[in-house]
């Protein structure tokens, strides 16, 4: 009964918590198994960085099934999935909601046993490294929240069920158009600390997602040298009652033109010419290149704020549904999905299955870092990489081995929200 008493009060924190988000004014291969057939619908809650007509309408026909998808921003998935799990099935968005979303009862255990290439994902999201002297970078690394321990927490010790399915992830940075910012050398001069130059006032655009926006400040602030921290991914009040004030500062000048809270519309502040350099997402670098903006996803000198994809069940979905949830948890790992999402530059947890699916030219650009023999086109079909460049960063491994810091709900996360919300209101 107690343990009952503990769930129930821990949910009723977590909602308490997310409501706040709410208030603030927020080809085609099948894979080598046998897909449900029964018509009826599967309810997909998530962003628009993975919620894409051309994945739904692939899925819809390998698996024989309707799939609605509703993409959202990314504080008003989090709110609507941890308030109301019952209004979706699978819910996909980062790793830095699972602790919120688990706490909330909003989701279940996924069954390793029914994942059908679990064996095939690859070792940043078991061990958090894919070679052995990577940076593991600090806060919520999947790994450290993917296993279900037998007391029912979020760890790293390997059990028979996880918190979400590894798929797409990413390191994210900023974008800069070189027509106004000169190109930087990656890891050398490319720096966090660009956002608060004094040269970019006015023309500065930050994600707004008090998880993902307040550490690309984070980093900036430490780059320039206004302030340092113990731990980046767990600031004590103290320092965030600093860290709001250096950076309240800078907006009282003047200095960010607007907090976007989707790709599109990150898309539009460069494209309109309100940004010049901004918070990015990797399918916003490509939209915007195959518009023919020359814009540069940056390989900062301190490091990557890293993300990782996170499928999860909700704690509502039984029987039939629950089976055509776990067929496109399989899908999303059958070999085209990677493929397709490789080219709008995020990766796959098991590559090497989408990688015959890929040209040569575009396995080695994307994965392995190697300069493009060819012009390569996006998931809208433009150009979005010329002959002979090369992906900032560098590989796969080289980009994973450079985090920072992941995308991380601290413990100080209600406070965070209050000064977040205060800072872009």
């Amino acid at each position: 009964m107690n343990k009952l008493h503990d769930i129930n009060r821990s949910r009723r924190k977590a909602l308490k918590t997310i409501s706040k988000l709410s208030l603030a004014g927020v080809a085609a291969a099948k894979a080598p198994y046998v897909f449900a057939r029964q018509s009826t619908v599967l309810r997909v809650l998530g962003t628009h960085v993975t919620l894409q007509d051309e994945l739904r309408e692939q899925a819809e026909r390998d698996l024989g099934f309707s799939i609605q998808f509703e993409p959202r921003g990314s504080a008003a998935v989090l709110q609507k999935a941890s308030m109301f799990p019952e209004s979706f099935d699978l819910y996909e968005q980062w790793s830095d909601s699972i602790n919120v979303l688990w706490q909330a009862g909003a989701i279940q255990p996924i069954e390793k046993a029914r994942l059908t290439y679990w064996n095939e994902i690859n070792s940043l999201t078991k061990t958090g490294q894919l070679r052995p002297d990577a940076k593991i970078g600090a806060g919520d690394a999947p790994n450290r929240i993917l296993n279900i321990q037998p007391d029912d927490s979020l760890g790293s010790e390997p059990t028979d069920k996880i918190s979400f399915l590894p798929y797409v992830h990413n390191v994210d940075s900023f974008g800069y158009d070189t027509r106004v910012i000169p190109k930087g050398v990656p890891y050398k001069t490319e720096s966090w600390g660009w956002l608060l130059d004094e040269s970019n006032r006015g023309k500065v655009g930050i994600v707004n997602a008090p998880t993902i926006g307040i550490f690309d400040l984070i980093l900036a602030v430490q780059a320039k040298g206004l302030m340092t921290f113990n731990d980046i991914s767990n600031l004590s009040i103290d320092e965030l009652n600093a860290l709001f004030d250096i950076i309240g500062e800078y907006k009282r000048a003047g200095h960010f033109s607007g907090y976007w809270t989707s790709v599109p519309e990150s898309v539009d502040f460069m494209k309109s010419g309100r940004t010049t350099i901004q918070s990015m997402f990797s399918p916003g670098i490509s939209a915007l290149k195959g518009n023919g903006i020359p814009v540069v996803y940056a390989a900062p000198k301190e490091g990557y704020r890293g993300w990782h994809g996170v499928m999860c069940l909700s704690s509502q979905t039984q029987g039939r549904s629950k089976d055509m949830a776990y067929d496109y948890m399989n899908w999303w790992l059958s070999g085209w999905p990677g493929a397709f999402i490789a080219r709008q530059g995020y990766y796959i947890s098991n590559p090497q299955r989408s990688k015959p699916l890929l040209s040569q030219y575009e396995w080695d650009y994307w994965y392995e870092g190697k300069p493009a023999k060819s012009e390569l086109r996006g998931t809208d079909g433009n150009i979005s990489v010329g002959k002979g460049e090369t992906r900032t960063g560098g590989s796969y491994v080289e980009r994973f081995s450079n985090v920072a810091v992941w995308n991380t709900v601290m413990p100080n996360y209600d406070y965070s929200l209050q000064k977040w919300y205060e800072f872009i209101s």
